[in-house]
């Protein structure tokens, strides 16, 4: 294994120099290949969406065969069909103003591909987060390197056969590994990295990619508040929150990561929210549209973060009788405290702990004094409330009254702030992000400008100075 190791990493050394080659003979794609190229995307996703759906389903143990479609496939085929429609729109150069002390003369910004573009995907949406910025990166007319995670080997040894259909390995790579490939990969002089996964790793990539300035997009995660109001109907709020915390068994990193609620709403709060993940899911065992947790070692570390909760006095409220194999049962934590590893920690899974709180102000300052989240949820009617809530916090995104659907948007951007995450995509951001917007100042045979040219003092550019510098 030691020798396969390094002939793997040289290998990927040779598959970027290649790319790069490529990018330097055809630096500006046409909008007619870039759209020829999202159309080969689309017509290769939709026409494997069963593979794609058992794959998945393989590298879980257990996953929700609508949960894909909904959470992977639909969205990737709305990307694509949005960046096709919209295209011509973004690469059209855009005109600027030109100051009267510079005429005669135009100015605009033209839109370029970057080049060859990173991409690291994580475990848990292994299709969507890898279509996803794909899209974009095609879009604005890059090479693009993919790294799968080694958590998910089927899908990501079926998305390299499938884009190597439609791709030479110069243009889409897929490339397959464990960590120490990973590695390799973030420290490549990309022309942009991205990065969606924890927070802790987003460190290491980060520190990777300053050795090359390589700009980075990085998507990380973690605690992502729901605040429900003193006023919301608890049933509306409690099957909401239930299908954003319990899609994918919570293994999202918008999921909601717990929930605020006032003080006396509490008690019908768990009620309301017992009612909703049972109506849902009706039964844990055997039941399709429950998904499995990933693997044996992310099963450990949520079983590791109950059972310190309960260690240190959290009242756990189950909500299915027992687990059955990787299928965790969706739990409550109530009389949490700031001692929990699941008060600090990302939970990453169908744990959901509940905070009490007396008046807004109070559920503001508890979100605030935290590291600012990839997304922030607020349940109430009342315009001035959700108003306050999205002047008076910081999150990368937010849904009023809903969960996880503002990253399903197109026309949205998505992005962290602060610890979870720099940088934006979808859409029109994704475009921008892996473009470089030049801006080009253009003048003709005459020139205005010779009246500056030294030697000073002439009277015309004290008349300048007069006009222009005050």
């Amino acid at each position: 294994m030691s020798a396969e190791i390094p002939q793997a990493l040289v290998a990927l050394e040779v598959l970027f120099s290649r790319q790069c080659s490529a990018f330097t003979a055809a630096s500006m794609p046409s909008e007619e290949d870039r759209l020829r190229w999202l159309e080969a995307l689309r017509d290769v996703l939709a026409s494997n969406k069963p593979a794609l759906i058992e794959a998945i389903a393989a590298d879980f143990g257990h996953r929700s065969a609508d949960e894909t479609l909904l959470a992977e496939i639909m969205p990737s085929l709305h990307g694509i069909r949005y960046a096709s429609r919209h295209l011509r729109r973004w690469m059209k150069p855009s005109r600027r103003h030109v100051g009267l002390a510079f005429q005669p003369a135009s100015a605009r910004v033209i839109y370029q591909p970057l080049g060859v573009v990173g991409i690291i995907v994580p475990w848990n949406y292994p299709l969507y987060l890898a279509i996803g910025p794909l899209i974009g990166a095609l879009a604005a007319g890059n090479r693009v390197m993919l790294k799968m995670s080694e958590s998910t080997p089927a899908t990501g040894q079926l998305l390299k056969e499938l884009l190597a259909q439609i791709f030479p390995e110069d243009h889409v790579a897929v490339v397959l590994g464990d960590a120490q490939v990973g590695q390799a990969f973030a420290r490549l002089p990309f022309d942009h990295l991205l990065f969606t996964g924890s927070t802790h790793i987003g460190r290491d990539v980060m520190r990777a990619a300053t050795e090359n300035l390589t700009p980075v997009t990085l998507e990380l995660g973690g605690k992502s508040p729901a605040i429900v109001s003193s006023s919301v109907p608890l049933a509306d709020a409690a099957e909401r929150i239930a299908f954003g915390k319990c899609m994918n068994a919570g293994q999202t990193c918008v999921a909601p990561d717990y929930v605020l609620v006032p003080r006396e709403r509490v008690e019908g709060f768990v009620a309301a929210y017992r009612e909703a993940v049972q109506r849902l899911y009706p039964s844990l065992a055997d039941n399709p549209d429950y998904t499995a947790i990933i693997n044996d070692r992310q099963l450990a570390r949520l079983q590791d973060y109950l059972d310190d909760a309960q260690a240190k006095g959290a009242r756990v409220v189950p909500l299915f009788a027992e687990a059955q194999q990787r299928r965790m049962p969706h739990c409550l934590l109530l009389e949490v405290n700031e001692h929990m590893r699941v008060m600090h920690e990302e939970i990453f899974g169908p744990l959901l702990p509940v905070v009490p709180y007396g008046d807004l102000d109070e559920a503001l300052a508890y979100v605030n004094a935290r590291p600012r989240p990839l997304a922030l949820y607020y349940f109430g009617y009342d315009r001035g409330e959700q108003q306050r809530v999205l002047e008076q916090t910081h999150s990368g995104g937010v849904c009023l009254n809903d969960t996880l659907l503002h990253v399903a948007q197109d026309d949205l951007p998505f992005g962290g702030i602060g610890p979870s995450g720099m940088g934006h995509y979808h859409g029109h951001e994704g475009f921008l992000t892996f473009s470089k917007a030049k801006g080009v100042f253009i003048k003709q045979r005459f020139n205005a400008a010779r009246l500056i040219y030294p030697p000073y003092g002439k009277w015309w550019q004290k008349l300048i100075y007069a006009l222009f510098i005050r």
